[in-house]
């Protein structure tokens, strides 16, 4: 099965650039005074703050971790270091790709079929990488129903953000149901792969020679479902990833957390589930936008402070937040991807990529 290399363009930093000028623009017309959030930014406790960098990068392992568990079962032979390097070389791409819902899953796909080649590999791939969605979407889930009993129980908030809250819930849920189901048939995924070769003819005016492609997809389809089935018949595997994926979501949780406390500001643990796993939601829905650009930060410091967070502290904090999960991770999933493709590069080509070219 042939792997498109994803490429980072000119538009790699402008995206998050662009974020960041439509953030500030935000706080300006909402008469957030910036240079107190600078002054206050200025009074973090470095000690928390490196606490809460070290949870980001312990996060990106046991995430990481559960994928490698999954591939390991599959007989797909990839060591914790690099399954931790393909990770960072994912984050990468999911922050500058727009629809980063599946930006960072193709760039791994890739990645390990270059590295091991042929449809049998990628379709395992694929299959590790869908189950690991399934769990993000189900930790997910239980976070915003979790929020949303803190909000009616505990804080006594109802209206725009308990009404978001479950109608994410309830999107996540259907979603999730309809991918469990495409999962298991596998006459609907031939159907789709059926359509979209029919389509791409099409448009081609059969000028594109597809059927070696269309044998390829299917192959690994096939591969896919396969792997699927045996992951249903391994429970222990299964749930081992699920508890690393679990570890991970929680220091994703305690990032935030940790840079409240770091500016000197007690937040309820409630608070953060419910900004973090809405804004979860939102960026897993496939809408082909970057929304890694200007609307996290937003959405957060909206939700901060609609939940009774002060104005400044809420924007301090959503921007030491995002120091820590978008340009730390950009700049470590940059360092990794092109070390990795300078590798690449230097590396003696085999007998099997000589052919090929």
């Amino acid at each position: 099965m042939v792997s498109v290399k994803p490429k980072a363009t000119w538009k790699t930093v402008l995206l998050p650039l662009l974020g960041i000028i439509a953030f500030f623009i935000y706080l300006y017309l909402f008469n957030i005074d910036i240079p107190t959030i600078i002054a206050l930014a200025g009074t973090t406790n470095l000690n928390i703050y490196l606490l809460a960098i070290v949870f980001v990068i312990l996060d990106t392992f046991f995430f990481s971790l559960a994928w490698h568990f999954l591939l390991n079962f599959l007989s797909v032979k990839l060591s914790v270091l690099k399954s931790f390097l393909y990770v960072w070389y994912g984050v990468f791409m999911d922050l500058i790709i727009p629809a980063e819902s599946i930006s960072a899953e193709i760039s791994k796909i890739y990645l390990v079929t270059r590295e091991q080649s042929g449809s049998e590999t990628s379709g395992k791939v694929v299959a590790s990488l869908v189950i690991q969605r399934l769990m993000g979407m189900g930790l997910n889930i239980i976070g915003l129903l979790v929020g949303a009993s803190i909000l009616l129980t505990q804080m006594q908030v109802g209206g725009v953000v308990l009404n978001l809250t479950l109608f994410l819930a309830v999107a996540s849920i259907v979603f999730l149901i309809l991918l469990i189901f495409f999962c298991a048939h596998k006459t609907w995924t031939m159907k789709v792969i059926d359509a979209a070769i029919r389509f791409l003819d099409y448009i081609s005016r059969r000028r594109w020679k597809l059927e070696k492609a269309r044998k390829d997809v299917i192959e690994a389809a096939n591969i896919f479902h396969d792997s699927m089935n045996q992951f249903r018949r391994a429970p222990k595997t299964v749930l081992t990833s699920l508890f690393f994926n679990a570890v991970a979501w929680l220091l994703s949780i305690g990032v935030a957390y940790l840079v409240f406390l770091s500016i000197g500001f007690e937040v309820h643990w409630g608070i953060i589930i419910i900004t973090y796993s809405i804004v979860s939601a939102i960026q897993g829905i496939p809408l082909g936008i970057p929304f890694e650009a200007g609307l996290p930060e937003i959405t957060m410091t909206a939700l901060y402070a609609f939940l009774g967070i002060p104005y400044l502290i809420s924007a301090t904090a959503t921007i030491l937040t995002r120091i820590l999960t978008v340009w730390l991770r950009f700049f470590i999933g940059f360092i990794v991807q092109q070390g990795l493709e300078i590798k690449t590069l230097t590396k003696p080509k085999t007998s099997n990529q000589v052919s090929k070219t």
